[in-house]
């Protein structure tokens, strides 16, 4: 591997690192805008999770987590 190959891949890593740092903070910046206006971050996060799933994988999520609950009688 050449060493101008070597610096280009370092140099593609390094603009990546600082694009994702943008990114987290924009999300930073909307979680926290939605909590000046009363939403719940965390809760705003959990539905993000729940709609990037599956539906089928959704619902057999749900109802796992029904079945541990109802055992440790928090339904």
């Amino acid at each position: 591997m050449s060493d101008d190959r070597l610096r280009l891949l370092i140099e593609r890593a390094e603009r990546l690192i600082e694009e994702r740092k943008g990114i987290s903070d924009d999300l930073n910046d909307v979680f926290q805008e939605g909590k000046a206006t009363g939403y719940d971050p965390k809760i705003m996060k959990a539905v993000i999770k729940l709609r990037a799933m599956k539906p089928d994988d959704r619902r057999e999520m749900e109802a796992v987590l029904d079945l541990y609950k109802s055992a440790l009688g928090i339904a």
